[in-house]
């Protein structure tokens, strides 16, 4: 039949077309044909080949992930952390009784010495934390053999920043396992990655997965930045490590976006770099110094682009300049869009929030914006307050400092507490040291740090005034708390339920 279509073609380039096309599809279907072979072979008794061989390319790649995952696991611990809290949150008021909540979350062995590092929220009203840490090996002369049990070891807070969501932990033990944190390790998307903690209380669990995005804000009124991943990340995840195939902490797994409770592939994990930097902080000072150069800036979209006839129609505008601020000294001014900071672009809030979290508290921070058609250079002398109120994780409570009603744990406001909550001035009133582990964040909307002064327009004087003062009222009834924070004050409202 080839033959008799040359004769009949007029050209050459015919020809080559349909010789093409024939060798095509006759290479197209020679993976067809072996599959069907193999279909044959198997339905007729003859074994499939397998190859076992250190050739093979998957078990080359299992053999890997198993070394990774059998180094990093060993330094990673269970966090068992015990608070007080209310028996049900759904309960009625005559109902309500105060026990021991227990929760468990994961944390990261980053130095041999015994510190250990978790999420911040692990750890919120913790009144002991323990660590559970897996069977090791352990040498013994010429053989390597591996303990029989877990060791369950007291911890005690060195410090935490609830911005990042990053605690520090001290357990009394040396020469533990230990996993070498960096902040300088490439994270790419589409690599894979690795989640390890205790999901559910499941110690010692591995999931498998990739980096979905490297750099992601997932909510436009928090500043700070994630990794995100699609390897599944559940309750008690909170605080162990995201790592790469080469065993580098990506990051510490935090959170997940869940609308049934379970993992839907909307894992995030703090990078890498912000958790070093917090842990050297936390560890040399007990809290976090973090620059502030006084101003508020937001994305660029399309709209306020066009609205405001912007240069561009992307990066990141400066909204708002503090008064008396760094950034006012130096001269910037609302409007202007940040090119850089430090000599890194800046392509958007999550670039602007890595670039002031990492830079060093003694340094200058190098601005380069747009103004109008000009391109402008600053150096903003920044300004590191302390975050004092990590400090109120070190005050004492008991189940005395419960208010289950406000859902919080609370102290009498104090010469000592007052300098911690920027309330020198007040002579009465009491503060919010943290949130219950029972209820999560408090429903009233109360954070550390408040100091209610009145409330239903009583003052407040003593945490024991105040548990009188809610043990009076009924479900139904209104409250009006008048609340100071850093010196404003606001009024909290609601219905007790």
């Amino acid at each position: 039949m080839l033959i008799r279509h040359l004769r009949s073609c007029r050209s050459w380039r015919k020809v080559v077309r349909y010789v093409g096309r024939t060798i095509l599809v006759a290479v197209l279907a020679l993976p067809i044909a072996a599959h069907a072979q193999v279909t044959r072979s198997s339905v007729a008794g003859a074994p499939i080949p397998y190859s076992s061989g250190s050739s093979n390319p998957l078990v080359q790649l299992n053999s890997s992930i198993q070394d990774v995952v059998a180094k990093a696991s060993a330094a990673v611990v269970q966090v068992k952390v015990s608070s007080f809290g209310q028996e049900d949150e759904h309960a009625t008021h005559d109902a309500m009784r105060v026990v021991r909540q227990h929760v468990v979350g994961s944390g990261i062995i980053v130095d041999p010495d015994g510190y250990i590092l978790t999420n911040a929220h692990v750890v919120e009203g913790a009144q002991r934390i323990r660590v559970i840490l897996p069977p090791r090996p352990v040498d013994s002369q010429l053989e390597l053999r591996t303990t029989a049990r877990e060791q369950i070891i007291d911890a005690r807070l060195i410090g935490k920043n609830k911005d990042s969501d990053i605690a520090l932990l001290k357990v009394e033990a040396k020469r533990l396992p230990y996993l070498h944190l960096r902040a300088n390790v490439p994270v790419h998307q589409g690599e894979l990655v690795f989640a390890i903690g205790s999901p559910q209380g499941l110690q010692d669990t591995v999931t498998m997965g990739m980096v979905s995005a490297v750099t992601r804000q997932v909510d436009p009124n928090d500043s700070m930045v994630y990794v995100q991943t699609d390897a599944a990340i559940n309750p008690g995840n909170s605080g162990g490590p995201l790592i790469d195939v080469n065993g580098n902490i990506v990051g510490m797994n935090t959170m997940m976006l869940s609308h049934g409770g379970g993992s839907e592939g909307l894992g995030f994990a703090l990078p890498a770099a912000i958790v070093d930097f917090d842990y050297e902080h936390l560890r040399k000072y007990g809290h976090v110094q973090r620059v502030t150069i006084g101003i508020t800036a937001q994305d660029v979209t399309l709209p306020l682009a066009a609205g405001l006839g912007l240069a561009r129609n992307w990066g990141v505008i400066v909204s708002d300049v503090i008064a008396d601020g760094p950034a006012k000294e130096a001269g910037l001014e609302p409007g202007d869009i940040v090119l850089a900071i430090d000599g890194r672009s800046v392509r958007g809030m999550p670039d602007l929030v890595a670039a002031l979290y990492l830079h060093p508290s003694a340094d200058n921070v190098r601005i380069g914006v747009i103004r109008g058609e000009n391109r402008l250079s600053f150096n903003v002398a920044p300004d590191a307050p302390s975050d004092k109120l990590n400090n109120l994780s070190d005050v004492p409570t008991d189940q005395q400092s419960l208010i289950s009603r406000l859902g919080a744990l609370v102290t009498s406001l104090d010469a000592r507490i007052a300098p911690l909550v920027h309330a020198e001035d007040l002579t009465g009133g009491v503060v919010v040291v943290a949130e219950t582990q029972a209820t999560g964040p408090a429903p009233t909307g109360l954070v550390p740090g408040d100091v209610i002064r009145a409330l239903n327009n009583t003052p407040v004087e003593s945490v024991t005034q105040l548990r009188a003062m809610m043990h009076g009222l009924k479900p139904g009834d209104s409250v009006a708390l008048e609340v100071q924070h850093d010196r404003k004050l606001r009024y909290v409202a609601f219905e007790l339920e």
